[in-house]
């Protein structure tokens, strides 16, 4: 948790900004750490530690608005920096649409700050860590002549953030999170040298999986050896529960507050509108127990709760902040997306797949892009070709084209596979003949 001291702190330079001339304000303070190790083949390549200590200073001075952050924690020359960051705010462009939020929407409760917090990752030893990437490596290496290398990783963090503002609000979090992770790279043919990787991620270093890490990394490259490219045509896409977010992210970017006040979204004025096929429900669960993502505020303070996003393909909100929401003349609801779930379906990814008698599985995008203001995109694929329900070979250099509204649209089946490890919770998904280019 923030120490005492870091609290007075904070409530001091609140009360100082007010005297020196600001009609509101906003202070969050957040310490933490971080460590990686990275164990390459036979022996450790790097390890990294660092801390950090910040104060970040959201100031509203005559109908103009600032902000500022710095990692010098003490009294006076804390004053110095508020007392310049009034000055400098004052030399700004009036925006009459910068405030704080309401008072009514701030979190009230009293919950433990800490339900996401694991002491016992700030108790690993380096030798704990050293150990658990040398035996990742390990699992594969000299398995097989045709690793070129294979790098084990482990990285964790913990974070400790407490929000105060002018207008009553106090709150706090505590975060911790550790990830173990692998990397192979293969001889191909001629000049070819596939990769792959996987990883798993935890709050909780007791819930990390720590087996079959290194060996899943390897099965991913072993899969990638011949890839080629196959005919262009329109083909029915799995895509595997690892990358869906590729195609997630856009249409999230495009529910935002920001993206619509500039009308550089392709869900403009779409509210209440068909976006999506029927079989898509997406939900915002911010209170999902010991989840990534998981907070009962936001950066703002407002109180966070369960959000329906898509519901049957009808755009139910948009993440609108206090900003956004009088820029637009809309209701406020959230800056952004917390955990995000799918409403599953009843197959796993090789029941999606046992299904086609040909398509595309989807394992991975390279490059690429999107327009957010039409939803137009092209992304580089690579992947499998499927036949007769089975994987026949291994696809890439192509690339997929459309529109996110109508490959949405086209949606087929959502999967029971969402991956857990992350704030969105994204099953493998089949969509219905999208355009593949290649051959």
């Amino acid at each position: 948790m923030i120490s005492k001291e870091y609290k007075k702190l904070a409530h001091q330079l609140l009360s100082f900004a007010k005297e020196s001339g600001c009609s509101a304000s906003r202070i969050a303070v957040v310490t933490g750490t971080e460590r990686s190790f990275e164990y390459r083949n036979t022996q450790l390549e790097t390890l990294q530690q660092s801390a950090q200590n910040q104060l970040t200073l959201t100031l509203f001075v005559d109908g103009r608005y600032g902000i500022f952050s710095t990692n010098r924690l003490e009294i006076n020359e804390l004053k110095r920096f508020v007392q310049n960051a009034i000055d400098s705010t004052r030399y700004l462009a009036e925006d009459p649409n910068r405030s704080l939020p309401a008072p009514e929407r701030y979190y009230r409760g009293n919950d433990a700050p800490d339900e996401g917090f694991d002491r016992q990752i700030a108790q690993l030893q380096p030798e704990d860590m050293l150990q658990l990437i040398k035996a990742t490596v390990e699992e594969v290496y000299i398995t097989d002549d045709r690793i070129i290398s294979v790098t084990g990783s482990y990285g964790d963090s913990e974070e400790h953030s407490y929000l105060i503002d002018s207008n009553g609000f106090e709150g706090e979090k505590a975060m911790t999170s550790c990830t173990l992770s692998a990397e192979v790279s293969l001889k191909g043919e001629g000049n070819a040298r596939p990769e792959s990787w996987w990883y798993d991620v935890s709050l909780f270093w007791k819930q990390l999986q720590k087996e079959g890490i290194g060996k899943k990394a390897l099965e991913r490259a072993l899969n990638k050896l011949g890839q080629e490219k196959i005919k262009s045509g329109k083909y029915p896409m799995i895509v595997d529960n690892m990358n869906v977010g590729r195609l997630l992210s856009p249409m999230i970017a495009a529910m935002n507050g920001n993206a619509l006040a500039q009308k550089d979204s392709f869900l403009l004025d779409k509210l209440e509108q068909k976006i999506a096929c029927d079989k898509l429900t997406l939900t915002d669960e911010p209170h999902l127990p010991l989840a990534q993502g998981n907070r009962r505020f936001d950066n703002e303070g407002v109180a966070t709760r369960t959000r329906t996003v898509i519901e049957k393909g009808v755009l139910k909100t948009y993440f609108i902040d206090t900003y956004n929401a009088h820029r637009l003349k809309m209701e406020p609801t959230i800056g952004g997306a917390s955990v995000l779930t799918f409403q599953p379906g009843n197959k796993d990814q090789q029941g999606l797949i046992a299904q086609l008698k040909k398509g595309i599985l989807v394992t991975g995008f390279n490059g690429g892009n999107s327009n957010s203001a039409t939803g137009d995109f092209s992304f580089g694929i690579e992947g499998f070709l499927i036949e007769n329900g089975q994987l026949i070979k291994p696809v890439s250099e192509m690339n997929i084209t459309g529109n996110l509204l109508t490959l949405w649209t086209s949606l087929v089946e959502i999967g029971n596979d969402a991956r857990t490890g992350s704030s969105w919770r994204t099953p493998s998904l089949l969509f219905d003949e999208v355009n593949f280019s290649g051959l």
